[in-house]
């Protein structure tokens, strides 16, 4: 499953690229070229084209919807700031720490290194010890390293 939403994740982000941030597809067309359920589809979209991540999403449904995605630019860090400390909240599972690091890759507040750097210290493995309260440590983690990049 998480491959099938990679390629899905992969296939749009490619279509923005050519189509210099904006695209309008058919949620059923897409869904039949993945060979998947339209619910995939939906998936990805809830999961990896947040504001958050940068992108704006409407769907319209019925025969003649369409999914429309654009790419926007971050231009405000305190909206920004807001938005990703609303988002980490007080929990926060692992690929979803991922998504919140690779937002803040891509938009350039966080270098590779660290990046890779943070992705471990968030990882499963390096909070095995917290047990049960790790989706909770990894928040507090994540919420300490929003206020070192924003402010």
């Amino acid at each position: 499953m998480a491959r099938l939403s990679n390629n899905i994740e992969e296939y749009i982000l490619d279509l923005l690229v050519e189509r210099d941030g904006r695209i309008e597809i058919k949620r059923n067309v897409l869904a039949q070229h993945f060979g998947c359920a339209p619910s995939q589809i939906n998936y990805v979209l809830t999961t990896r084209f947040t504001p958050v991540q940068g992108f704006f999403v409407e769907s319209r449904r019925g025969g003649g919807g369409y999914i429309r995605i654009v790419k926007v630019e971050i231009e405000d860090d305190q909206k920004y700031f807001a938005m990703l400390t609303d988002e980490v909240g007080e929990s926060m599972t692992r690929s979803k720490s991922e998504r919140i690091l690779k937002s803040l890759l891509d938009n350039e507040y966080l270098t590779k290194s660290e990046y890779q750097l943070l992705s471990i210290a968030l990882s499963d493995r390096a909070l095995s010890a917290a047990g049960d309260t790790r989706n909770n440590v990894r928040a507090e983690i994540l919420q300490n390293v929003l206020l070192g990049i924003f402010s």
